[in-house]
């Protein structure tokens, strides 16, 4: 299964942020939507950052004034993105690896959705059901063909 198949059922809005806003902004969208991330875009609309509630536990735990700091000074620059035709089985193998659980997810490097490990694992069961299902079916008429059982 591809990441476009993923974010059909899922959808394609993504809650986004600009890197000049303040973390109180960011901790405020994140408070609201519940959530535990914003895509952070350049100028262009190109991901720039990611910014996450582990993120901002991070700022706030180094200590100072954290709410009235840039998004930039704090959000996680060298974001991982997927594509489209990204496989799900990989992508959640690189998501689990590298410990982090949202993937921004871009086509000709514009963001055209975001995926957590939580879709990833809903989408991965959907499949391994579907599977099964065949499986069962195919099984119970090789079994009525042959007369397997009787």
């Amino acid at each position: 299964m591809k990441l476009a198949a993923v974010l059909a059922t899922r959808g394609t809005h993504v809650a986004t942020i600009a890197a000049s806003a303040p973390i109180a902004e960011a901790v405020a969208e994140l408070a609201a939507r519940n959530i535990g991330a914003l895509v952070v875009l350049d100028g262009a609309g190109a991901v720039a950052g990611i910014i996450s509630e582990r993120d901002i536990i991070r700022a706030l735990a180094a200590g100072g004034p954290v709410l009235d700091l840039p998004v930039a000074d704090v959000m996680t620059r060298d974001v991982i993105c997927g594509t489209l035709d990204d496989d799900l089985e990989t992508v959640l193998a690189v998501m689990t690896s590298g410990h982090f659980r949202h993937l921004p997810v871009v086509d000709n490097g514009l963001l055209v959705g975001l995926v957590t490990t939580g879709d990833l694992a809903q989408a991965l069961l959907q499949s391994l059901a579907g599977r099964v299902e065949t499986l069962e079916f195919r099984l119970e008429a090789e079994i009525e063909q042959f007369g397997v059982g009787r």
